[in-house]
């Protein structure tokens, strides 16, 4: 007697939201995405901003020194340099294609200035939430210049890079056990597919910032403009189909912390009474 095997689920689109435009630091000229009124949250991520401008008047002024508690913030240089630089004395520059996952952890304060005075700035800022248990850990980085991204085509005319998670064989370097994160930066060329199993249960969202994709397959499918990110719900793969023009997206993933969330500005925690000691901390000089 044969056994009967099951489909495999196809994750649908729940949900679309479109970007509105903000400022945030000295001013810079954003796209919040994940932090706004249409989506305050998909946990355990906090925000999506998306920032891309030829204009330097947009982002010269940068993100001077600020603080950070109780979450990790992930940088994607698509396009631009970023000088980034932290009162535990590390700084760097982050080039196009490079990533860095900070985790504030207890605390920390850092800034992030544009390189450059002239051409392209691009990327994207996404904020993780932390378990109970981690909010004050040791602040630490993961930093990875575009040699240590890898960059594979699990099919024709797919051309992925793997930032954290896995497609096939291939891991990327960003590992974080309490979210167990995915993302990954999926280009496709004209009449292209890709198909990447997800964890069930895992919070997921893809967002379009080069032409168009359809998520799905069959009537259930849906097109996902540029410039907007569509909710996932839950099965075992998402489909992300291309049409008469290539597309670029970010696939992002990871699993849910279900804890309580008290957040404010840069202070991210799990009751008002930590939020008011992160205050006091910051204020104290014991960051």
């Amino acid at each position: 007697m044969n056994a009967v095997v099951a489909p495999v689920l196809d994750r649908e689109v729940v949900r679309q939201v479109r970007g509105m435009p903000t400022a945030d630091g000295a001013g810079v000229k954003l796209t919040r995405v994940i932090g706004q009124p249409a989506l305050t949250d998909l946990d355990p991520f906090l925000l999506l901003d998306e920032f891309g401008t030829d204009n330097p008047g947009d982002y010269i002024a940068g993100f001077p020194a600020h603080p950070h508690r109780g979450f990790e913030t992930v940088t994607y240089m698509l396009d631009g340099r970023m000088r980034h630089k932290d009162n535990h004395g590390h700084e760097g520059v982050l080039v196009p294609g490079a990533v860095q996952w900070m985790t504030a952890g207890r605390g920390i304060v850092h800034s992030e200035m544009p390189e450059q005075q002239a051409g392209r700035m691009r990327g994207f800022q996404l904020w993780l939430n932390l378990p109970a248990d981690a909010k004050l850990i040791e602040p630490a980085y993961q930093e990875f210049g575009p040699d240590h991204i890898p960059l594979v085509s699990p099919a024709r005319g797919v051309h992925v890079k793997v930032i954290a998670g896995q497609v096939g064989p291939v891991t990327g370097p960003v590992v974080q056990p309490a979210t167990d994160p995915t993302y990954l930066d999926v280009e496709l060329d004209p009449q292209a597919t890709f198909v990447r199993h997800l964890p069930p249960g895992h919070a997921a969202f893809v967002y379009v910032f080069e032409g168009e994709l359809s998520i799905g397959s069959g009537s259930k499918a849906s097109v996902l403009p540029q410039h907007c990110l569509a909710v996932l719900g839950d099965g075992a793969q998402v489909r992300l189909q291309s049409g008469a023009v290539a597309a670029r997206a970010i696939l992002v993933a990871g699993r849910p912390l279900r804890e309580p969330v008290a957040r404010y500005g840069p202070f991210v925690m799990n009751t008002e009474a930590q939020l008011r000691q992160a205050f006091a901390d910051y204020q104290a000089g014991r960051f």
